[in-house]
């Protein structure tokens, strides 16, 4: 691996980015290491920096969200966006794109669905609102689309995964395999708690945040989080009060349906004690 990358060569919400420089500062304070295991690899940034800097140590990246293909497919989008950049070449950058020029925008995504792979999340990135990913067909045309084409191609990113494994399973069985090697670095970057996570191909909920901390214990681990998920709040609060269990264990409960408006609701919650 002869350069590292510092940013993912494709769109991908919640790769880390912003925290490559200090990630691999942590990773020369911390004791060599014979494994790396990366349990959400999401963009596979965090293997990808960790093999650069430790190239002698095993990087296992679990490519949940099937990273690889889209990487694989680097060519076939490439000719996508081309295709757009022809139909957008009379349409002005960041502008609204409406009428015939629309249609044409969405005969080219049915042609590019019919005939094979198509990675919307990076097409994203160059027809929707910024920050704005959509993962399926059905979804991405329904949107308001904006001239936000590249203006050339996504370079070739053949040696961003040179020497790493690639896994694709649920994250217990690489923990369960892992456990007990050695010196194991377990890389641990979740979906973020009370943040959108609508583009991983998984569903969380609290419980599942919760699992994740359980391998934490008596390991080494790289750990990631959002300042919006409470969760290390959540700890410090449990590591005060360890004796108080839980309080609902025993409790009848009832839910509800309350609507927000014509087009969502969420459910209420009575939780009551009955002895």
């Amino acid at each position: 691996m002869k350069t590292m990358y510092k940013s993912a060569p494709l769109p991908f919400v919640g790769q880390k980015r912003n925290f490559v420089r200090e990630f691999t500062k942590a990773l020369e304070r911390m004791p060599d290491a014979p494994v790396y295991v990366d349990l959400f690899g999401g963009s596979e940034l965090l293997s990808h920096v960790t093999k650069y800097c430790k190239p002698d140590a095993k990087v296992v990246y679990n490519d949940f969200d099937n990273f690889r293909r889209r990487l694989e497919e680097i060519p076939r989008t490439n000719a996508i966006l081309r295709e757009l950049r022809g139909i957008l070449s009379g349409v002005l950058g960041k502008q609204r794109i409406d009428g015939d020029v629309r249609a044409k925008v969405i005969d080219c995504l049915n042609r590019a669905r019919d005939s094979g792979y198509v990675d919307y999340v990076t097409l994203s990135a160059s027809l929707l609102f910024s920050g704005k990913y959509k993962t399926s067909h059905e979804d991405f045309i329904k949107e308001t689309f904006y001239n936000r084409v590249r203006g050339s191609d996504i370079p070739d990113a053949a040696d961003y995964l040179a020497g790493i494994e690639v896994r694709s399973c649920d994250y217990r069985v690489l923990v369960e395999e892992f456990k007990n090697v050695p010196g194991v670095v377990f890389l641990v970057d979740p979906p973020y708690l009370c943040t959108d996570v609508s583009t991983y191909t998984m569903s969380w909920r609290l419980s599942d945040y919760l699992d994740v901390l359980s391998i934490l214990s008596g390991c080494q681990f790289v750990y990631f989080t959002s300042g919006k998920s409470a969760i290390i709040e959540l700890c410090d609060w449990m590591g005060r009060n360890q004796n108080v269990g839980n309080p609902f264990a025993k409790c009848e409960r009832v839910s509800m349906s309350a609507p927000v408006n014509h087009f969502a609701i969420y459910e209420d919650i009575m939780l009551y004690t009955t002895v």
